[in-house]
């Protein structure tokens, strides 16, 4: 029994620093943008049109003006779930200047986004995913998979897997100074 107890434990750290790959294929046809891939702070944001789970429409480029955290999720990802506090913290202490994004990546776990919201307190704008958002930010593979993005919409950084607050409260720092 402990034996099991020490793989599962195992499992669940590396799940926890390299980020969830479950659901996350989609089709390959399109090509990645380079911007992303190159990850150069000259590089815009894809900018994207997406429904919010209000129904309301959102777009990238509406936050052009203000530091924005783009966060693709799902809330099967145990790493997600274990991260998205810090978002939610990050969004209260720079409410003026920072819009975090959440972008969910659920499929067959769609019905369960709202009630997790909730369940969380998620204070910022979460939006449902779709194949041509996840191709235009480089065929995201794993998540979490996070992009800051600066005031004029470049990519300034790009995460794969959980990143500590302190990572994105300097960066974040650095951008309003």
């Amino acid at each position: 029994m402990k034996k099991y107890s020490i793989l599962f434990f195992l499992i669940f750290l590396v799940l926890s620093i390299t980020g969830c790959k479950k659901n996350v294929k989609v089709k390959s046809e399109n090509k990645a943008n380079p911007a992303v891939e190159n990850n150069k702070s000259s590089d815009l944001a894809p900018n994207f049109d997406l429904t919010s789970t209000e129904g309301k429409t959102i777009k990238l480029s509406d936050y052009k003006g203000k530091a924005v955290i783009v966060d693709f999720w799902a809330t099967w990802c145990p790493p997600c779930r274990k991260g998205i506090p810090d978002l939610i913290e990050l969004q209260k202490e720079f409410k003026n200047n920072l819009v975090v994004i959440g972008i969910s990546l659920d499929q067959d776990t769609k019905s369960d986004v709202v009630p997790f919201i909730k369940k969380y307190g998620i204070n910022y704008p979460v939006v449902y995913g779709t194949n041509q958002v996840i191709m235009e930010y480089g065929s995201i593979n794993a998540i979490p998979t996070s992009f800051v993005i600066n005031k004029e919409g470049k990519i300034v950084d790009k995460h794969i897997g959980l990143v500590p607050k302190s990572v994105y409260e300097k960066k974040i720092k650095e951008m309003l100074s």
